[in-house]
């Protein structure tokens, strides 16, 4: 076999990425650094994380500082580098929702804006996860309806947490890695202190109770949906 041939193998692997960059000046090898995450970020559909983000650059290369570099140089551009779901991504800034929203008619790509109903529903898991479809009913004082679970759950805002230790074994729900990003949350820690909240006046249970939680479908038993 000739040595041309056997550079050109099918099953050849490909050749190892440089990472260390080490034949390169340090500023050239930090500006490489910063078009590898840039472009790995930009090229995900979700957000993209640390260990990820590794296989790219160099064991010492301080990916915090990458990331404020690269922030820096966005600037006075309508979108932005942030920290959500564990992870990072390009999202566009806040002022251009309504440009956004006028451009192609709804909020965002595969969402559905929820009604006052699944919104406050949301809240409460949120805040009090896990918890079970029947202490979200007792909360609101009336059944929450499997639909509007579905509801949540069929966007990704939801899903079934570990079994309550109730009779039955009811499934909790919790909140997922989407809720974090829709929400523009890097954990759960960022959300609002509830207590802060009531202190303040700004929500209390009495609040969250006048959201008109529909009633529930006649059935028994709590959905049994493994994730």
């Amino acid at each position: 076999m000739s040595e041309a041939s056997a550079r050109h193998k099918p099953n050849d692997q490909p050749a190892l990425l440089d990472t260390e960059l080490d034949h390169l000046p340090p500023e050239l090898r930090w500006r490489e650094w910063m078009g590898r995450v840039e472009a790995v970020i930009f090229s995900a559909s979700e957000p993209v994380t640390r260990s990820v983000l590794a296989r790219v650059v160099g064991k010492n290369c301080k990916l915090e500082l990458i990331i404020d570099d690269i922030r820096a140089e966005l600037e006075g551009r309508p979108y932005e580098l942030v920290s959500v779901a564990g992870g990072w991504q390009h999202r566009t800034k806040k002022v251009f929702g309504d440009i956004i929203h006028a451009a192609f008619g709804t909020a965002g790509k595969g969402t559905k804006e929820l009604s006052q109903s699944e919104a406050l529903v949301l809240m409460c898991i949120a805040y009090f996860q896990p918890i079970t479809r029947g202490e979200l009913s007792s909360f609101f004082g009336k059944e929450v309806s499997r639909d509007l679970i579905g509801v949540l759950r069929r966007q990704e805002l939801i899903a079934s947490g570990p079994r309550s230790p109730q009779p039955g074994a009811p499934y909790t729900y919790v909140t997922t890695k989407t809720f974090l990003s829709q929400f523009g949350l890097d954990t759960l820690r960022q959300l609002p202190d509830f207590e802060a909240l009531e202190d303040a006046g700004l929500l209390s249970k009495e609040k969250l109770l006048v959201g008109g939680i529909p009633a529930d479908l006649p059935s028994g038993e709590d959905d049994v949906v493994e994730d």
